[in-house]
């Protein structure tokens, strides 16, 4: 169940003062850390719109990235079936984990989320240097450039399947979602729009 500052005293918080919160990134799906969460700090969580635990050891609320500034945007909070775990939601403002890496789980993360990791780097290449960068001149281009590589891609890909070559069908593949989503960006949409919309149709059938 999706939890609301309104609806928080459905946590049980009976069974045990301290109840584990797995946080998740809300655009790739990667598992970012694990912490602890008493009362206070899931109502501190959505009162900052900024994931706050409990530390055990400080033995104190303590908000992710206070002192590092990688804090994690609350994006929605959810409890099991059983109301005695947290599953939060959230957009990392930078590497999560002390060591560095994006996660506390090292490299561990649904292969498909890769898309959404490529879309924000598509992103933050859209101002780049034309003359460096391949996304950025394509940004610097008329639309209908991306509109061109988008329609060339789709056509090689199914070349390579008439041809039944597996490792071309992949490149191209490969080729054709990196412009689609350099035109998705270019028209004001993104990934999670197409997905969406996949989701609605899959309930309507």
């Amino acid at each position: 169940m999706q939890l609301t500052p309104d609806n928080l005293t459905i946590l049980d918080f009976e069974k045990s003062p301290l109840m584990p919160a797995i946080v998740q990134d809300a655009a790739t799906g990667q598992i970012l850390m694990q912490g602890f969460m008493n009362s206070a700090a899931i109502a501190a969580t959505f009162e900052k719109q900024l994931v706050t635990f409990y530390s055990r050891s400080k033995e104190r609320l303590w908000t992710k990235g206070e002192e590092s500034n990688n804090v994690l945007k609350l994006i929605s909070a959810h409890t099991d079936c059983d109301n005695d775990s947290i599953l939060v939601l959230a957009l990392p403002a930078g590497p999560t984990c002390h060591l560095g890496t994006q996660s506390c789980f090292g490299e561990a993360k649904p292969t498909t989320g890769f898309l959404a990791q490529l879309e924000q780097v598509i992103v933050s290449r859209k101002s780049d240097d034309p003359s460096t960068s391949y996304t950025a001149s394509l940004f610097s281009k008329d639309i209908s450039r991306s509109c061109q590589k988008v329609g060339e891609e789709g056509v090689e890909v199914a070349l390579a399947a008439m041809k039944q070559d597996k490792n071309e069908l992949i490149n191209e593949s490969a080729d054709l979602l990196y412009h689609l989503l350099v035109l998705l960006q270019r028209s004001d949409s993104n990934l999670s729009d197409v997905v969406n919309c996949l989701e609605n149709r899959h309930k309507k059938s």
